[in-house]
């Protein structure tokens, strides 16, 4: 059973109130310009304190502020939910809203400097990764895993397939837990990869005929990444966009080390901690924490064209599956909703692991953003989107997975 409900919330992956109106997240940022001497472009994509004004004080966004208190009353009540959400437009904080508890354990309230497991949420940090290296010269999508790894024994696949997840490569979280013989041990990248070159596990399709959704690609993508910048993973991510970014609050999580300060605890619906297992020490999948503010930082400053080129973003939100007709699809770490009117993409992911649930939803005709996370199991985080879609003038009938 163990092994099925790690499967299981992997692979579908996905009390106190604070609400911290428009005035308060406004003063935020002012103090965020104290502490920093710099503008708040990061935040706002340059706006002028003019224009800001105006989004917050607008009569769309007093309306979305009431109908957000009503749904998450509704919805997302202090007795079930306990995380963080943040709605923004222009990187202007419209509704914000905080419950629930870091740990059951310590009674330590929700705030706005609660780090929150981001689940498979982490992939959008290590798909973009692999970018930045392309953009360096220092690998290409088109490169077989065989360049960073000449003994691995699936071959035809290359960078981009395990970016898109059509390399049909075997999902870790089966054939690890059955050769894995000492569960206490937290398992490394490099030690799944040596058991699939050792072991050679059956792989699910064929390279590139398929979608197919897996957490073997972006573990691989992680080893990638070090092998092509000489940083451990943690450390590239630290340097090339924690750092740079002011994202002060993420991390990418060791479980053998001592929590941070207000790295929430995971748990099930029933407040019962739910603990890290050996599959904790694989990252690239997952093991990003963050906070809502931390996330809306990374989403504004992939719009501001400073971090990424244009073409490197096209590539990124272009669709790679097409064997079934729709609007949903996957790109190079992004899921996406394609329309007819090219400009109204959504690019998003959720993420679910252990009792963490992750909604991270970008809106790229009007930047609007949305950010729910959650350290206490609860689906209704992902069931909260279609209406909160719909609030904001992103509703078309179709709801998410929630993974």
């Amino acid at each position: 059973m163990k092994r099925l409900k790690a499967i299981i919330i992997l692979a579908i992956s996905t009390s106190s109130i604070i609400y911290i109106g428009c005035n308060s997240s406004s003063a935020h940022k002012n103090n965020d310009k104290k502490k920093t001497g710099k503008s708040a472009s990061i935040y706002t994509l340059g706006l002028s304190d003019v224009d800001e004004a105006a989004i917050l004080n607008s009569a769309r966004s007093k309306r979305i502020k009431n109908e957000m208190d009503a749904l998450v009353k509704h919805r997302l009540s202090p007795a079930s939910f306990s995380g963080g959400i943040l709605l923004a437009r222009k990187g202007v904080v419209i509704y914000e809203h905080y419950s629930g508890l870091e740990s059951h354990g310590n009674k330590v309230p929700v705030t706005d400097s609660s780090s929150f497991q981001l689940a498979s949420v982490s992939k959008t940090f290590t798909g973009m990764a692999v970018l930045t290296l392309v953009e360096k010269g220092k690998l290409s999508l088109e490169d077989p895993i065989q360049k960073f790894y000449p003994d691995f024994p699936y071959l035809g696949i290359t960078v981009r397939m395990l970016l898109n997840h059509r390399s049909g490569l075997p999902n870790y979280l089966y054939f690890c837990d059955s050769l894995n013989k000492d569960k206490s041990h937290f398992l490394t990248n490099e030690e799944v990869i040596t058991m699939m070159t050792v072991h050679k596990p059956a792989a699910q399709y064929q390279p590139d005929r398929h979608f197919n959704y897996c957490n073997t690609n972006y573990l691989l993508l992680a080893s990638i990444i070090e092998k092509a910048s000489g940083q451990k993973y943690a450390d590239y991510l630290q340097t090339t966009f924690f750092t740079p970014l002011e994202m002060t609050s993420t991390f990418v999580a060791d479980p053998a080390q001592a929590p941070r300060p207000h790295q929430t605890v995971s748990h099930l619906s029933s407040w019962r901690v739910e603990p890290d297992n050996s599959f904790d020490g694989v990252v690239g999948d997952k093991g990003i924490y963050s906070t809502v503010r931390d996330m809306l930082k990374w989403d504004q400053a992939i719009y501001s064209g400073k971090l990424f080129k244009p073409e490197t973003l096209e590539e990124a939100y272009k669709p790679y599956s097409n064997e079934r007709p729709g609007i949903r699809n996957y790109g190079l770490g992004w899921r996406l909703f394609t329309y007819p009117d090219s400009t109204n993409k959504i690019v998003y992911h959720n993420g679910w692991w252990h009792g963490n649930n992750t909604v991270f939803y970008r809106f790229i005709k009007d930047s609007t953003t949305l950010v729910i996370v959650g350290n206490r199991y609860n689906r209704g985080i992902y069931q909260a989107v279609k209406p909160i879609r719909e609030i904001i003038g992103h509703g078309d009938g179709e709801e998410a997975g929630e993974e």
